[in-house]
């Protein structure tokens, strides 16, 4: 393991160049913000030397493109506070607070960097979070003039979606290109029907939660952060399998029924089934939001099968029941339901019960294939690897995040945060694969 140092060497609150007036004072969360359980999500991407710039160049750009950012997404450089009226639902307080931009410097090369063990980055080093600001970055220079810029966001400001798009107008911006999204920040396009009426199955899936229960999830296993790669060419292989029957499966079912299959040889025989959850983005689903929607619109998918099925069966069936549970969300009824689910359900927090840990062995997949990786070039030239991880200590569940590689070639990285006996199964062959500085063709 490659350990190094990070000495900080600059902290600056960055707020919106421009104050319009016209602006919304403060931002009620709506009742899909609720279910996000105010999580730090962190993106980290890597940039190799550029030839022309220097690093206190690049960090006065960044600042200066990113007050304009904040024009057109005003929330993020507000503050979470707690409301008045309701202590357990915080508000956006429109009030440009600012976000923080720490810069750092390490003292090690990119190609140095054990990019499999994110345990190694997250202790403090490329990523600090500071609760006063729902946005920090941190740019850190390293030895060779390479560099690294992490976002983190307090899940409360919106979904991966949301941050996808904060991140291309913020790249945008910086390489003085048109702006491509006009953010819609409307939270009360998300209102419940009244009276709320919902399928009764959604007790089954949601449940009511505090911050305390959020913070204390029991954690049976250790958890532990990884990321890996994943070769365009085995991402085909399991689609063939998947498809084998004559089904139509997409890359993410096939690529969830492998490692539904493998999930089985790293579970205590005291289980019987074991669940797989997929998180689903509503927008295109979700009849009153489109695509521009700043906020979550996000809900939780989860199949459920037993271990002899998961053994004996092959991939294609195992993508059969994938497809179906995925299918049973990706509909207005199932988002509509949810809103009001979570109206009869306030005030307060929700989670998925299996993100709480309470239903047994289970791995969420996050799927980021619309998430802008390649493309986010900040004036400096494009990313050699971007991904997403989280500095939460406690959760209740197996993770899996998958983002297109940045070299565009069809292959993935993969960010898990898994028990080490699921690590094992999963690098039992090859199809998951260490990332390594090869792999992002740091090597020299």
């Amino acid at each position: 393991m490659n350990m190094f140092d990070v000495c900080f060497t600059g902290e600056f609150i960055v707020k919106a160049s421009s104050n319009n007036p016209e602006r919304p004072h403060s931002l009620s969360l709506s009742n899909l913000d609720l279910l996000s359980g105010r999580f730090p999500v962190t993106y980290f991407y890597f940039y190799p030397k550029k030839p022309l710039s220097t690093f206190g160049s690049i960090v006065e750009s960044l600042k200066t493109s990113l007050a304009e950012t904040l024009n057109y997404f005003y929330p993020f450089a507000g503050q979470i506070v707690p409301n008045e009226t309701s202590q357990e639902e915080p508000i956006i307080l429109c009030n440009n607070n600012g976000a923080l931009l720490v810069q750092a410097r390490a003292n090690t090369h990119l190609k140095s960097l054990d990019f499999y063990n994110l345990d190694v980055f997250l202790q403090a080093k490329l990523v600090r979070v500071n609760p006063d600001f729902p946005l920090q970055i941190q740019a850190t220079e390293f030895e060779c003039g390479g560099f690294s810029l992490t976002f983190t966001f307090d899940h409360a400001l919106g979904d991966a979606s949301s941050f996808g798009k904060f991140l291309t107008t913020w790249s945008e911006i910086s390489r003085k290109q048109p702006v491509s999204c006009v953010p819609d920040h409307r939270r009360n396009l998300l209102l419940p029907r009244s009276p709320p009426r919902y399928h009764p199955l959604l007790d089954k899936t949601f449940i009511k939660c505090s911050v305390e229960e959020i913070k204390n999830i029991p954690t049976p296993k250790t958890l532990i952060k990884r990321l890996y790669h994943i070769d365009a060419s085995c991402i085909n292989a399991l689609q063939a399998l998947a498809n084998v029957n004559g089904g139509s499966r997409t890359k993410i079912e096939a690529f969830s029924a492998y490692v539904w299959k493998k999930m089985v040889d790293s579970i205590e025989s005291s289980h019987k089934t074991c669940k797989m959850g997929w998180l689903v983005d509503g927008r295109g689903r979700l009849e009153t939001v489109t695509s521009s929607y700043i906020g979550n619109v996000l809900s939780i998918a989860v199949g459920e099968a037993t271990i002899e099925n998961l053994k004996r069966n092959h991939v294609s069936e195992i993508a059969n029941i994938v497809h179906e549970s995925i299918t049973e969300v990706t509909n207005n009824a199932h988002f509509t339901d949810l809103i009001d689910w979570i109206e009869n359900h306030r005030p307060g927090l929700m989670l998925g019960r299996v993100v709480l840990g309470q239903e047994g062995p289970a791995l969420v997949l996050s799927s980021g294939r619309r998430f802008p990786v390649a493309e986010l070039d900040f004036g400096f030239g494009a990313p050699v690897l971007g991904t997403v991880c989280s500095t939460v200590e406690k959760i209740g569940v197996g993770y899996l995040n998958q983002r297109p590689s940045a070299c565009n070639d069809g292959s993935w990285s993969v960010s898990a945060i898994v028990w080490p006996e699921l690590a094992a199964a999963l690098e039992s062959d090859s199809v998951f694969q260490p990332m390594s500085a090869k792999h992002l063709q740091l090597q020299t």
